[in-house]
């Protein structure tokens, strides 16, 4: 049968997919599936049955998505056991971590270590394949290095999406949706034939919610009273084109829209500096310290005096063909070609607080755009004893940066505030204060005044002398802007060589040549740094009178990158280019037709790049914003099992990887910086099960990941800059934030007939990870114990599935739990060391940081009705 011919026949039939997750590893059956035969993935670039392939992946199919409440990637995870997906300080700050291995994403000059997938182009950030889906076909995820056949190398693993395709059978879908926090939604889809050539699809979701968290605005600036909330739409219009006999057209447009505020934080402690931003704020700027600086209650409480504003815009065009050749005995050919364009503006508070000390605008002057070009081909082709690919990729990507800050009215008084305790706090003050150093918000001023003296600064300092110099100033601090330009070119090919009927060897390779390029102008505005220049040029007075070891905290304060003139009018340039080889080399061997075993190893290779941020060491501005590739080597050996009449899955793998250059991007309180980690290793099994039982409609999966991720020996020479051990000190030898030692999935599906025409259904679903840091520098407040949530469905409707009535909950248990823990800026001092009870470390120090969190959803329920022709 030719191309054209098959597409007819199937383009409306039931997908292949799965009906539960999996355990690590697989994950559900099909539509209607009882049988393991049914589980079909294109892992290879080819369909093939989930048991046939040497790799660990979980399929799961429309169905199981749908039955778990499923709608973005972030949903993903209580699907997958070893998957965290997390957001941070907007939705534009998505990452996706797989073993315990991903990128932090609040930084748009990293590539994805999971990469993302959609209908066959690659999508170079997570944030950039975030968003509602719409209708789907199946999601395929696979663990490990994929540094063959997706698009960019990725270090971690690929989410492969693939949406549902126009069909040559008229139908149309429809769904309504309400549910609490004020959530509705509404979405359709109509498909069907133009002409005996040419079928269609069209797809249109809508989607608004309440905020999941209550605000404090503080110093009332903000207009919003809740947090987190959705709103945003989705159009995707598609057209599949048969010309002749040997070959199919896939055209697909999409667009989709966010205008949405969030993230706002909880405390997860305050620090010393929460009585005085309390006062800022008239007494609601965060919650209230617990006493000596434990651990606060779980709250949804937050504190914004400023907007949290987001507005993001994803569009994108890709054609697919397929062509039909006589070549070496029968082969296709395929080209994929894709131009994409995603935007954000984004506003943040940025101090999480509710005093006015830090804020950014979405004004045009703050966010992050990526376009992107994409081309690949391939030519594949199958005999008796091979199946083999060759392939070239390219694509040109366009990373654009708008970074804007302002200081907020309270800004001079809390660095006032910083430095005035710093002083009352310090023994090595020369001369020794006569007492505690009285508060004043212009204290700024005895450090910029000029000319000066000693004896005028102690004065100033000490007594009641007013401070004559400049003070920080309030509003637009700097506005940089940031183009990082990419080009990538590879060449890869895959092969199975079916040496016998039972043993098959595969192998894989890749070679990539990347190029990148930065360019980016850093400004200050508003006179900002005036300030920080006098304070500089005071030094040696500000020694004299407070003592040599005063200085760099006075300084530190008064020049931190957003204030410091060192960075006004600087340009930043850079390029740089590489070659790497990747690949895969795997054996499998049939021992009967229920058993496979299979190891394998591959290579893995994530791009170099440049973080766009400002960043310094002590007060001066890094020379150079460029980081290095990260790689990887990954064994594994597995087996796969069909028992029980080709009903029951049982599957189980080991691995064993072992990550150079590991690509840490960690927030310090006021900045990321990015540190090449020189060694990460992830260890440990994946073991899955699908059981169709004997019982009609009713099915069990589960999942298990067992992972013993480490970080190894390092020290402050062995990173790009040796300073930055500092936030970092706690990493060697320990587990790596995000990768708990057993994340653990379960499942039960009930779906039959109960006569008179009707359906009835039922579904579970839930994930237990045990504790793990949320933390990339690991700091002990950022720990997030064990939990585990569940979602659950009940459904009636007619058997013909015309119409389908739900009631639905996620995280049904109302599960607290926090995505990721962070330092408050400005608040405090995180001491890396080892603690000690009540918070003391063996230096002797105490840590006095405020810490926040971004929280995890809570509980919602609602219903859904569905309609289908």
């Amino acid at each position: 049968m030719r191309l054209n011919q098959i597409l007819r026949c199937t383009a409306s039939a039931a997908v292949v997919g799965a009906v539960a997750f999996g355990f690590a590893g697989i994950a559900a059956a099909q539509d209607q599936a009882s049988s393991v035969d049914d589980i079909i993935v294109t892992a290879q670039k080819r369909e093939q049955s989930l048991q046939d392939v040497p790799i660990v992946v979980t399929s799961l199919s429309a169905e199981t998505l749908q039955d778990a409440g499923v709608r973005d990637i972030k949903d993903l995870q209580i699907l997958t056991p070893g998957l965290t997906v997390t957001s941070t300080s907007s939705e534009a700050s998505t990452t996706a971590r797989i073993r315990g291995v991903g990128t932090v994403g609040d930084n748009p000059g990293l590539e994805s270590s999971v990469g993302v997938v959609i209908d066959g182009v690659y999508r170079s950030r997570n944030s950039v394949g975030f968003g509602d889906l719409g209708e789907m076909e199946r999601i395929e995820v696979l663990k490990g290095p994929q540094g063959t056949l997706f698009g960019k190398n990725t270090s971690a693993g690929v989410i492969n999406i693939i949406t549902a395709a126009p069909s040559f059978t008229p139908g149309y879908n429809a769904e309504f949706t309400a549910g609490n926090y004020g959530a509705l939604g509404a979405s359709g889809s109509v498909t069907g034939p133009i002409n005996d050539e040419v079928a269609f699809r069209l797809y249109a979701g809508r989607r608004v919610r309440d905020g999941f968290n209550d605000v404090d605005r503080g110093d009332g600036q903000r207009a919003e009273s809740d947090d987190g909330n959705q709103d945003f739409y989705t159009l995707r219009g598609q057209l599949l084109i048969l010309p002749n006999d040997t070959s199919s057209i896939r055209i697909i447009a999409d667009y989709s829209s966010r205008d949405e505020y969030c993230c706002a934080a909880s405390q997860l402690r305050s620090g010393p500096t929460a009585a005085f931003i309390n006062l800022l704020s008239d007494g609601n700027g965060v919650a209230p310290p617990a006493a000596g600086f434990a651990p606060l209650p779980f709250s949804r409480q937050t504190y914004s005096n400023r907007s949290t504003a987001q507005e993001i815009e994803d569009m994108g065009l890709s054609v697919e063909a397929n062509i039909d050749l006589d070549w070496f005995g029968g082969s296709t050919l395929t080209s994929v070609t894709s131009w994409r364009d995603w935007s954000s503006d984004l506003a943040q508070d940025i101090d999480y607080t509710g005093a006015d000390i830090a804020y950014r605008q979405n004004d045009g002057e703050n966010g992050y755009g990526v376009e992107t070009l994409t081309q690949e081909f391939r030519l594949a082709g199958a005999t008796d004893k091979l199946d083999w690919l060759v392939g070239l990729f390219a694509t040109d990507e366009s990373v654009n940066r708008r970074d804007t800050f302002y200081l907020g009215t309270d800004y001079d008084a809390f660095i006032s505030y910083l430095l005035t305790a710093s002083f009352n706090a310090s023994t090595a003050a020369t001369p020794t204060p006569p007492g505690p150093i009285p508060l004043s918000p212009a204290r700024i001023g005895c450090f910029t005044a000029s000319p000066t003296s000693a004896a005028a600064l102690g004065g100033c300092l000490y007594g009641a002398v007013p401070a004559s110099g400049p003070g920080l100033g309030t509003g637009q601090a700097y506005r940089d802007v940031y183009s990082q330009g990419s080009r990538s070119v590879a060449l890869f090919t895959n092969n199975t060589w079916h040496v016998t009927d039972q043993l098959d060897l595969t192998l894989g390779l890749r070679y990539t040549m990347d190029e990148k390029t930065l360019s980016g102008l850093q400004v200050n505005t508003n006179g900002n740094g005036t300030a920080c220049a006098r304070a500089l040029g005071n030094a040696g007075v500000i020694g004299g009178a407070l003592g040599a070891a005063s200085v760099p905290g006075v300084l530190g304060a008064l020049c931190l990158p957003f204030t410091n003139a060192a960075f006004n009018n600087r340009i930043v340039q850079d390029e740089f280019d590489d070659g790497e080889l990747s690949g895969t080399v795997k054996a499998s061997y049939r021992l009967n037709p229920e058993l496979l075993g299979y190891v394998s190893y591959a290579r893995g290779y994530k791009s170099f790049g440049f973080n766009l941020d400002r960043v310094q060491t002590g007060i001066t501005p890094n020379a150079s914003l460029f980081f290095p590739s990260e790689s990887v080597d990954s064994y594994e050996a597995g087996v796969k099992m069909t028992l029980l009449n080709r009903t029951l899955l049982l599957n189980a793998t080991y691995f064993d990887q072992t990550f150079e250059n590991f690509q840490l991007n960690t927030f310090n309180g006021v900045g990321f910086t990015v540190e090449p980690v020189p060694e990460l290793t992830s260890r440990g099994v994946d073991a899955d099960m699908v059981w169709f039982s004997p019982v009609e409609g009713l099915s069990f999966s589960g999942g298990l990941t067992y992972t013993d991720a480490e970080y190894g020996e390092f020290g402050p020479a062995d990173l790009l800059v040796p300073a930055n051990f500092a936030n970092a000190s706690l990493l060697p030898g320990s587990r790596p934030s995000f990768a708990p030692k057993w994340s653990s999935t379960l499942s039960i599906n009930f779906d039959r007939s109960i006569g008179n025409g009707l359906q009835f259904g039922v579904s579970l679903a839930g994930k237990y990870m045990t504790q793990y840091n949320t933390g990339s520098d690991l700091i002990p407040f950022k720990l997030q114990e064990g939990f585990g949530t569940v979602n659950g469905r009940i459904s009636i409707g007619s058997e013909d599935e015309r119409w389908t009535l739900e009631a639905w909950a996620q995280n049904l248990t109302d599960e607290e739990y926090i995505q990721v823990g962070f330092n408050g800026p400005l608040q405090g001092t995180a001491f890396q060391s080892t603690p000690q009870p009540g918070g003391t470390f063996y230096n002797g120090a105490r840590d006095t940081q405020t810490y926040d969190a971004f929280l995890g959803a809570p509980r919602t329920y609602g219903a859904t009705l569905r309609l289908k022709y």
